[in-house]
């Protein structure tokens, strides 16, 4: 199992309390963002293209216990910007740890190996690193050489720790199914305990806007990956979320089902678009027009997205909300090798480089800008 069993019977628990309780919307995991500054400028995320006095700001430790104690979820991402370069996250952690909330600490792990010391082991905190693929496809992707094996050391450093460590990957456009499975199989050697995938979302303000995948392009690409997988692969996500990227299900978009806590406050309607703040996490719900948002709603923002944020919470939703949908989920877990000959002769395809069409470029100043400013807030 890719987590730990009291982990799985909290989030279990908690679902169905809620579901007794009759609530139509209710959280899952809290993501929160205390702060955008990161070390990287990568193509695919508009994060970093804040200005120079937003970058600067962060939470303060009471600020995050109190967006968390407001939401109530069992669970909690730390995605940012780096969290890293934040001087109060090992306050942070340790006050969400101390709550019993299943913390996931989100980093690019360049700085993982050097502030471990910050931290201390506990079911309660895994370390979340994103990591795009094997090595030349990663630093491709993060716009920085070096970056995997950065990354790797300090994976391998947390787990010798005694840490729990997990993997999130973004794939975009022009990515080689053949590789992203070698790259599963890397992770599992090196100790990793689950992996989790999803294809990019089209950020307004990410430098790139040509390698996002549509969504038939995705269905595709995540059935080549996923069919036929190796027992040995550990998957940190909802099972019912994987059929629905590999196009055997389909979910409508739960975007209050992660909701996102930054200094601007609680987003709208999510983690992945801002179309307005809202001061408490009970005024998100209320005053949120969630018909205007999901792929069914016509909305062109909403029109390609699959990523987890939005339809991760929709996957746990289903597995909980009848009998039909926990043998489903038990079937997929215990059961289904998900073999699929037409998926393998995908696999045969060529692909085209990403490299070869619509080249990023190593954004050098910008980073070095983001490290000063790290350095000095």
């Amino acid at each position: 199992m890719a987590v730990p069993v009291s982990q799985a019977w909290t989030v279990a628990t908690y679902v169905l309390k809620q579901k007794i309780k009759g609530r139509k919307r209710f959280p899952l995991v809290t993501m929160l963002e205390p702060l955008f500054r990161c070390n990287l400028a990568c193509a695919g995320c508009g994060k970093i293209q804040y200005p120079a006095h937003i970058l600067k700001q962060e939470l303060s430790p009471e600020e995050c216990f109190r967006a968390v104690e407001e939401s109530g979820t069992p669970m909690v991402s730390i995605p940012g910007g780096e969290p890293l370069l934040h001087p109060q996250i090992d306050k942070i952690v340790e006050g969400l740890v101390a709550r019993k909330k299943y913390v996931y600490m989100c980093t690019n792990a360049l700085l993982l190996k050097e502030k471990l010391h910050l931290f201390k082991p506990s079911k309660y905190l895994s370390f979340s690193v994103h990591l795009d693929g094997q090595r030349e496809h990663h630093d491709f992707s993060v716009c920085r050489e070096g970056g995997y094996d950065i990354a790797l050391e300090g994976i391998k450093a947390a787990i010798a720790a005694g840490f729990r460590v997990t993997t999130n990957t973004t794939l975009f456009d022009g990515a080689d199914p053949n590789s992203v499975r070698a790259f599963f199989d890397e992770l599992m050697e090196v100790g990793v305990e689950g992996m989790m995938v999803a294809p990019g979302y089209t950020y307004e303000k990410a430098p790139d806007q040509k390698h996002f995948l549509g969504r038939a392009r995705s269905r595709r690409l995540f059935r080549s990956i996923l069919s036929n997988r190796k027992k040995t692969w550990k998957f940190n996500a909802s099972p019912m979320y994987m059929e629905f990227l590999m196009g055997k299900r389909e979910f409508a978009c739960t975007p209050w089902g992660m909701p996102a806590y930054s200094v601007f406050g609680w987003q709208k309607p999510c983690y992945l678009l801002q179309d307005g703040y809202a001061d408490t996490f009970q005024e998100l719900i209320d005053t949120t027009d969630w018909s205007n948002y999901g792929t069914e709603s016509g909305n062109p923002k909403c029109a390609n997205c699959m990523v987890h944020s939005g339809y991760e919470a929709s996957g746990v939703y289903y597995t909980f909300g009848s009998l039909h949908g926990l043998i489903d989920t038990a079937m997929a877990v215990f059961f289904d090798k998900y073999e699929d000959r037409g998926a393998l002769d995908l696999l045969n395809e060529p692909v085209k480089p990403v490299h070869s069409f619509n080249p990023l470029i190593q954004i050098e100043t910008k980073v070095n800008v983001v490290e000063q400013q790290g350095t000095t807030a």
